[in-house]
């Protein structure tokens, strides 16, 4: 039920803001309408703002909330005072590779899960979260550890979640562009709908809305896993090839834990999507090895 609310929240919020800009932009004279004044033909440059303004901003607000909202998902507690050893090595840690790394220090959190896991995220590299599940510190050594977190922090320093919410805005916007278009062909072509728009143009733009939504998502997921390989560059960057390569060999062994959706791109693993390899935010751990294995020590570096 918290995660419904959340989503409603969220949802409320996207709404909210997306309003009140095209509200803004109306009043500035921008056409932010699909048709031409004769309410015919399509207005491309009107379509396509109406586009860009809806699929930008569920990016950047989900992005903007992530933080918070990732706090109530998981029910993370961020370490202000550490109140034991493994606290205290926690927040050392974080600090130290956040240094090295040359970005502020994130907030650093446990969750509980009885799963191994971790994830990131924040709005911006120098205002971001880093937390783990109780059951990865309960299954991993300190070494391994050490490089989840490193792995985690890259993510941070690489600018992962600012740059997945850019191509999510991007992906959104022709989505959502492209869709109208077809209804707006299937209104008129084959419906014969000569003047405004009917209900088949609706319906049409929201099933085409959901299969060129299913084919974007191939796009993100590929970027996704194309930087879980950086991420690990970087993981051993800042805690040691080996304890990276050993981190990722423990997880094989073991069934990692699930994390909300919009943080699944950003946790160490995940559960391979039953779309298949093509729908899947991280690459299968195997191969990840076999490229940390191939990658020479000089060339691991935060990129």
């Amino acid at each position: 039920m918290k995660r419904i609310g959340l989503f409603i929240l969220t949802n409320i919020a996207i709404i909210a803001v997306i309003s009140i800009v095209l509200m803004v932009l109306s009043a500035m004279g921008v056409n932010v309408s699909s048709l031409q004044s004769d309410g015919r033909g399509l207005d491309y440059t009107g379509l396509f703002t109406f586009a860009m303004v809806i699929g930008f901003a569920g990016s950047f607000i989900s992005l903007a909330m992530s933080k918070w909202m990732a706090k109530q998902t998981t029910g993370a507690q961020v370490i202000t005072s550490p109140r034991n050893a493994d606290e205290q090595w926690l927040l050392e840690t974080v600090q130290r590779q956040a240094q090295k790394a040359g970005i502020t220090c994130p907030e650093v959190a446990i969750y509980d899960g009885a799963a191994p896991n971790a994830f990131a995220t924040g709005m911006t590299k120098n205002s971001s979260l880093v937390a783990v599940s109780t059951g990865l510190l309960r299954n991993m050594r300190r070494n391994e550890v050490e490089a989840v977190l490193g792995h985690e922090v890259a993510h941070v320093a690489n600018g992962d979640m600012v740059t997945m919410a850019l191509l999510q805005g991007i992906v959104n916007t022709f989505v959502i562009f492209f869709a109208r278009i077809a209804g707006h062909f299937v209104d008129r072509v084959i419906l014969k709908n000569e003047e405004g728009h009917g209900i088949g143009y609706f319906v049409a733009s929201f099933i085409f809305e959901i299969l060129f939504g299913i084919l974007a998502s191939m796009i993100t997921m590929w970027f996704s896993r194309k930087r879980e390989f950086h991420a690990d560059n970087g993981g051993a960057y800042l805690a040691g090839k080996e304890n990276m390569i050993a981190a990722l060999e423990r997880l094989q062994s073991m069934t990692p834990g699930e994390l909300p959706d919009q943080l699944a791109a950003f946790g160490i693993s995940d559960f391979k999507s039953k779309m298949g390899a093509a729908f899947s935010s991280h690459p299968p751990l195997a191969d990840r090895i076999a490229a940390l294995k191939a990658t020479p020590q000089s060339e691991l570096q935060i990129a």
